[in-house]
């Protein structure tokens, strides 16, 4: 598929998968409007290329994300990207913290899809990405909050791919392993096949293009993930 001259939304594009994916997007020839909560940022980024426009959002402020959806009108696709993390153990527990991976991984999609995907279904056109995550295929230590969050972002992409079969709109969800960010930088265990943001931004054109409904990268390492929804948990926790 060629993304010239459609019009992309990308909520989460300040830094990291976001910003690689929305530089990835601009060398395709995409028209992109680009979404964090840092202005400033957005708007050094807009200013580096073609046929972007800077949209501040705050996906955990109820009146920004109507604001925004209404601002941004019809798009061709929307990936939402945005994401916290805090590493924390059930013994560690911050509740705060937790709470606020919950609002921004999850309940951010669904107040920015609350607002989309029924013009997108009225419409009959459009694809929606969900930026998942190997976390969210089994539980793992020390993902308390984002693990959960990443597994119920999953689960909605399940959800509506199910209600959209046939309406012309495209669901998919896409699940990194390990990217050098800010955010996996406060993990103090080796992170194996660990990507740059590029080559992330990459697989994730790959599965765009694909149009396949789910994808899990990096291979082999995403098989141990895929492999591990489907054991008996005492295997898993050897396993993990």
């Amino acid at each position: 598929m060629s993304f010239r001259d459609q019009h992309w939304w990308i909520i989460g594009a300040s830094e990291g998968l976001g910003r690689a994916l929305a530089e990835a997007l601009a060398a395709e020839g995409a028209r992109l409007t680009l979404s964090a909560r840092s202005l400033p940022r957005l708007e050094a980024l807009c200013a580096d290329l073609p046929r972007a426009t800077p949209l501040a959002l705050d996906v955990t402020d109820v009146a920004q994300v109507a604001e925004a959806t209404r601002a941004v009108g019809d798009v061709d696709g929307l990936i939402y990207c945005a994401g916290f993390y805090e590493p924390m153990t059930a013994q560690d527990w911050e509740p705060e913290a937790a709470e606020a991976m919950c609002d921004v991984n999850f309940m951010g999609a669904m107040r920015v899809l609350g607002r989309m995907v029924p013009a997108m279904a009225q419409r009959g056109r459009g694809r929606i990405a969900l930026i998942g995550s190997l976390a969210g295929y089994t539980g793992l230590p020390g993902a308390i909050g984002y693990g959960a969050s990443k597994a119920a972002l999953m689960h909605l992409g399940q959800c509506l791919h199910r209600d959209l079969q046939g309406s012309g709109v495209t669901v998919q969800v896409i699940n990194p392993g390990f990217i050098r960010t800010r955010l996996t930088a406060k993990n103090e265990f080796k992170m194996p096949m660990i990507q740059t943001p590029e080559e992330a931004a990459a697989a994730c054109l790959k599965a765009l293009r694909s149009g396949r409904f789910q994808t899990a990268f990096p291979a082999p390492f995403s098989w141990v993930f895929r492999l591990a929804a489907h054991l008996p948990r005492a295997w898993v926790s050897r396993l993990i």
